[in-house]
């Protein structure tokens, strides 16, 4: 049963993050039948911390408080990409697992419980913009770079900022129930669950393209994405055959033609969503998937969510509702 929770904290760490946890474990509302939690916010580098935003935080935890929480939560922080971490910390991280306790963190904060070898082995989250260098300081951790949150046995990851939110819910949820984990979205005014994945979140614009051989037929299939295209009429306007076509289409995109149309015309219909008050038909013709049904199809495929979905998300000011 989760009872007692600490957030643990570096220099440096951001407000926001924090806040997250605060919010989620650290505030009294059982006068509204919510649970209840033991919280303390722990130092790992003294009593005294500054934030990414400049204030500072006191606290009278040090890291003797982890040995008794049954959630260690490490919000994420300032340079936390780069920098090395207190051998304390690591080793507290450490025997919280192994005593049964389990460990959540948000956003860079993944990049802590790498440094402590909890990642080893196990799928985890993290913001999209930290994914490569996730992989390349802890190889042996099983990236998910599109979705919001993963939880993996005693570990929980996050992506960046609000799926903090996410991932702090999802454990409510786990505890105490639906109905706990709803009443508390409710209170804090934020969708129990969100529907799909980081992937939708990502900043994808349309590539420019830099190829030898091909770059010419690119920048026209850019131009004609609402047409049906096949390799062998590429390869003709390349002046190519189909099989020289395509390895020289995969030699300098690293990628094939389809899936690289595919990608491109996700990339406008996102935009097309995201910037008109176009009918999802239109978007759908307009970026070559031809009917809103396959369009739907692709958009969940790829990104986790429908087309309504996402422009309910990342709609523009002053533009109105598509039929």
């Amino acid at each position: 049963m989760l009872r007692n929770v600490a957030a643990v904290l570096l220099d440096g760490v951001h407000p926001f993050e924090l806040g997250v946890v605060c919010e989620v474990f650290g505030l009294d509302r059982s006068d509204e039948d919510l649970p209840v939690y033991d919280f303390a916010v722990v130092s790992a580098e003294g009593p005294t911390l500054t934030t990414h935003a400049g204030f500072t935080v006191t606290t009278p935890y040090g890291l003797d408080r982890l040995d008794e929480a049954d959630l260690v939560a490490v919000p994420a922080g300032q340079s936390y990409v780069e920098r090395q971490y207190p051998p304390a910390l690591l080793d507290a991280l450490r025997r919280a697992v192994d005593r049964g306790a389990r460990v959540l963190s948000v956003c860079s904060g993944v990049f802590v419980l790498g440094a402590a070898g909890l990642l080893d082995g196990r799928r985890c989250a993290v913001h999209w913009k930290h994914a490569e260098a996730l992989a390349r300081r802890h190889p042996r951790a099983v990236i998910e770079p599109d979705v919001l949150y993963v939880d993996e046995g005693p570990v929980i990851t996050s992506a960046g900022t609000a799926a903090g939110i996410d991932a702090c819910l999802h454990l409510v949820r786990k505890e105490h129930g639906p109905e706990v984990a709803n009443a508390l979205a409710r209170r804090m005014v934020v969708p129990p669950h969100r529907d799909g994945g980081q992937a939708q979140y990502i900043e994808r614009p349309l590539p420019r393209s830099r190829c030898d051989t091909v770059g010419e037929v690119l920048a026209w299939m850019e131009r004609h994405l609402e047409q049906e295209l096949t390799v062998d009429q590429l390869a003709a306007r390349a002046h190519m055959s189909p099989r020289t076509f395509a390895r020289r289409f995969q030699q300098e995109t690293g990628t094939t033609p389809y899936r690289w149309l595919l990608r491109q015309r996700l990339l406008r219909a996102q935009e097309l969503l995201e910037a008109t008050d176009e009918t999802v038909d239109y978007v759908a013709w307009r970026s070559g998937f031809g009917t809103a049904a396959a369009l739907r199809h692709q958009f969940v495929r790829a990104l986790g969510t429908t087309p309504h979905a996402y422009r309910r998300t990342f709609r523009g000011p002053g533009v109105g509702d598509a039929a």
